[in-house]
């Protein structure tokens, strides 16, 4: 076919994790084969400049057929443009217009395990079509947990504090109890999972977010639960910001019980427990009890859909998305890669060939995401990263130096506005936007 075959040009973040691109690329290979009228060209952009650099080629004609944001990145495709300053992204629900088959490969969306979908849909829209998945979860040492007299796992903020204070007993116990990373991902998860709005419009998934309020009833439980078990000495914080690998030695040499972190993390604290000797456990992460189980952060990628295609190339493009999400493509992202399987065929299928039998820590990310039904209550807000690294520098503010958490927080508030404000202010213009503004990051 030469240069006749139709091309889709799918952009995907770059990450630090080779076997990433290298299983997509194994998906392209298998996709053309399959449909030979298709060229699939790779572009891969780093995780944090995607969205600037795929809003840069849109402004010049040259964007993405299809492109994978990050999920931390929704709102900065919500508002990519094209050259005629169109949107650039359609919805990928009313593209599929009902089908169950795009160029014979089965439609999956109706399959999508329920918080993934919950996620791309915004305003009753499914928007976007989800990649690889991930949230938090809690890695605990079975091993200490024994030694402190302790049966069950800590579900709660509770439990965890009684836990805290049983190992706190030990004689020859570690010098803290729990730990995690001082970045965005756990202040989205603790938000989700209390199903807390600190911005308008229901977190900007019911129309664009104007207002940011990080002193909201749910952001003031969670910071005054973190400040308390660090200062009764049971958090160890290493004042480094996202200090994922710090937490994760920590976690290894047994200096901590507990430590939350993502669910990619999975596969690497098991083998760590391994060498070191220890039981290690994989669950939901805990959750404030007087509120309930709301909601969870999602990681991972979405892949959104070009507008305005011709039918060939929209219908490509689907196919694409819905062949990469097929059972098999979607166990083996689990398997190889780490990511959550993101439909409920993948996780029938690992069950029926034993895969979570053998590794049942694995299943903890799936277990969590079942915990809801409802919708969405994950953030999309303009300039994110940002204001997240606000939030992190007002922590920091109240572990490193003792400061008030009810004013460092007021303030931070004030500081994530003037963000929110600069954002809406040069974004919608495009002759004014930046890459700062289309930065990603936690």
């Amino acid at each position: 076919m030469g240069s006749r075959r139709i091309d889709i040009d799918v952009w995907l973040s770059r990450y630090p994790f080779p076997v990433f691109l290298e299983t997509v690329r194994k998906r392209i290979d298998e996709f053309e084969d399959a449909h030979p009228e298709y060229r699939i060209n790779l572009i891969p952009s780093w995780w944090q400049s995607l969205p600037a650099e795929a809003s840069e080629a849109a402004l010049r004609g040259a964007g993405p057929t299809i492109a994978a944001y990050y999920t931390g990145a929704g709102q900065h495709a919500r508002d990519t443009l094209a050259s005629d300053g169109s949107p650039l992204y359609t919805s990928v629900a009313k593209a599929i217009d009902g089908r169950t088959h795009i160029l014979g490969e089965p439609v999956v969306v109706d399959d999508l395990v329920h918080a993934a979908r919950a996620f791309c849909t915004i305003d009753g829209d499914m928007s976007s079509m989800p990649l690889t998945l991930s949230t938090m979860v809690l890695y605990t040492n079975l091993d200490l947990l024994r030694a402190a007299g302790i049966d069950e796992i800590p579900r709660t903020w509770a439990e965890i504090d009684a836990a805290c204070q049983r190992i706190a007993r030990l004689t020859d116990g570690p010098s803290h109890a729990v730990t995690w990373t001082n970045d965005g991902k756990l202040f989205q998860q603790s938000m989700c999972q209390q199903g807390a709005e600190f911005a308008n419009q229901h977190n900007g998934r019911a129309g664009r977010a104007t207002t940011v309020d990080l002193t909201c009833d749910g952001m003031r439980a969670y910071v005054d639960w973190w400040h308390r078990l660090h200062k009764d000495g049971h958090f160890l914080y290493s004042g480094v910001q996202e200090d994922w690998q710090g937490t994760f030695e920590a976690f290894a040499q047994q200096q901590v019980a507990f430590r939350l972190s993502s669910s990619f993390d999975t596969k690497y604290s098991i083998a760590a427990a391994a060498d070191s000797g220890f039981d290690i456990a994989v669950s939901p992460v805990p959750h404030n009890g007087e509120i309930g189980y709301i909601g969870n952060w999602i990681g991972g990628d979405s892949m959104f859909l070009a507008d305005g295609l011709d039918e060939a190339t929209q219908d490509g493009a689907l196919a694409f998305m819905q062949y990469v999400n097929n059972p098999a493509n979607a166990a083996e992202w689990h398997t190889a890669y780490g990511s959550t399987p993101v439909t409920k065929a993948s996780i029938e299928l690992m069950d029926t060939n034993g895969w979570f039998a053998e590794h049942p820590g694995h299943r903890a990310a799936s277990e969590q995401l079942d915990l809801t039904d409802g919708p969405s209550t994950q953030a999309l807000i303009g300039s994110f990263a940002h204001i997240q690294r606000t939030m992190m520098d007002a922590m920091s503010e109240v572990l490193d130096n003792g400061a008030d958490p009810a004013t460092t927080f007021t303030g931070a508030t004030t500081k994530a506005q003037e963000l929110l404000d600069g954002y809406l202010a040069h974004t919608l213009d495009p002759s004014k936007r930046s890459p700062y503004c289309l930065h990603v990051d936690s």
